[in-house]
């Protein structure tokens, strides 16, 4: 399964340096008035317009490529990481959260100075009127 990961990959990593080739070699539209005054692509390799229709094709051509490379690998990952969850028999959102400890003492942070401990309460006056409990 790794390898066809990385084979998928290659070919996405391929199709996608390609297309931004294509599209960088792509004339914008307002190359066209240029072109209608003769620029010369009449004596092209691929004819008057020619090279516009080839070059338009073939980046759809690469993006459909780039495209179903994406969605494959999305698919392998997916498999990939869910086969531990099918020998559980149960899925992500079924299984039970792990316990969280609970420490005995809060956590010190190295360095730190300890707190101070509390001061007890001062023993009440004997003279003094308690509030009879009723």
């Amino acid at each position: 399964m790794q390898i066809w990961m990385n084979i998928v990959l290659v070919i996405q990593l391929v199709s996608a340096l390609a297309m931004i080739g294509l599209v960088l070699v792509q004339h914008g539209k307002g190359a066209d008035m240029g072109a209608s005054f003769g620029s010369g692509s009449a004596g092209s390799l691929f004819g008057a317009s020619g090279s516009a229709n080839f070059l338009s094709r073939s980046t759809a051509v690469l993006a459909s490529v780039f495209f179903v490379c994406t969605l494959a690998l999305a698919y392998m990952g997916n498999t990939r990481a869910l086969a531990p969850a099918e020998a559980q028999g149960s899925s992500v959102l079924e299984r039970a959260a792990p316990a969280a400890s609970a420490p005995d003492a809060p956590a010190q942070i190295p360095g730190a100075i300890a707190p101070p401990a509390p001061v007890p309460a001062p023993p009440a006056a004997a003279g003094s009127a308690a509030i009879p409990a009723n």
